[in-house]
């Protein structure tokens, strides 16, 4: 078994060092560097050279690694440790000068996720766990609030953007939850929108239509920082199904199940 405490400290170092490439390159970047992969799905070479630099040292650390990444689908994978990465997750705010937007990376053994970490470039803010470790920010301990009363409470959600087939039902939840809570966020990274989830500013954080590159680091942050984590139908399929609940025990429960009423 890996030494996950010490590898959960290189990774945030490494996460780091891509950030740092990429808060750089946010300064000089120009719109004529953007690709379109399909439907409102942008990349760079920002994206692709923050991957590159991320895979590179990754392999370093456990070198049968294998990885799965946006932007290179592939890339070989391994039958025991694999990294999921999203090298710059909040693409579309990077490209139109919206200053959120992070590094996501996490370690997985098949379906058991053993490290994560978001790094949060613009608010130099590195969210790091490990399986049975807890969750930290900037080396500080975080956990998921408290809150008790959904009237109290702040969500946060994602916008679909490609796929639209389940718009009407996703126009249904925030139709209800807008009018039961304090409000809803749309910031534009689902990993740091789980990592703020993690930290207690998110009572909740709800998405579906996500990749497990999007979430991945964000599920045992959240986890670790005593919260839980659903797909739409309860269970704990989040990577494969690509939806997700997260947050506070108790209004990830609440929301879990306003979500049931349109989600069938």
């Amino acid at each position: 078994m890996i030494d996950l405490k010490n590898y959960c400290l290189q990774v945030a170092d490494i996460c780091k060092e891509a950030g740092e490439y990429i808060r750089k390159e946010y300064q000089i970047f120009s719109n004529q560097h953007i690709e379109e992969k399909g439907l409102h799905d942008l990349v760079s070479y920002v994206d692709k050279e923050a991957e590159r630099l991320l895979v590179e040292k990754l392999q370093l650390l456990i070198p049968e690694s294998g990885f799965i990444t946006e932007e290179d689908e592939n890339r070989e994978r391994s039958a025991t440790y694999n990294w999921i990465i999203d090298p710059l997750d909040g693409t579309t705010n990077f490209i139109h000068k919206v200053p959120t937007f992070s590094v996501s990376v996490a370690l997985v053994r098949g379906e058991d996720i053993l490290i994560g970490v978001v790094y949060e470039i613009n608010r130099d803010e590195c969210f790091t766990a490990f399986k049975n470790g807890k969750a930290f920010l900037n080396g500080k301990q975080i956990h998921v609030s408290e809150t008790k009363k959904l009237a109290k409470s702040l969500l946060a959600t994602g916008f679909p953007f490609r796929k639209f087939d389940n718009l009407d039902n996703y126009l249904n939840v925030l139709k209800s939850l807008m009018q039961q809570t304090r409000g809803i966020r749309r910031i534009g990274s689902a990993a740091a929108d789980l990592a703020y989830a993690a930290c207690g500013r998110f009572d909740c954080f709800f998405e579906y239509n996500l990749n497990n590159y999007d979430i991945a680091a964000g599920i045992l942050l959240v986890q670790e920082a005593g919260g839980k984590v659903y797909d739409f139908d309860g269970e704990s399929a989040m990577l494969s199904k690509g939806n997700i609940i997260a947050g506070n025990p108790l209004l990830t429960e609440i929301v879990f199940e306003e979500i049931k009423k349109h989600f069938k």
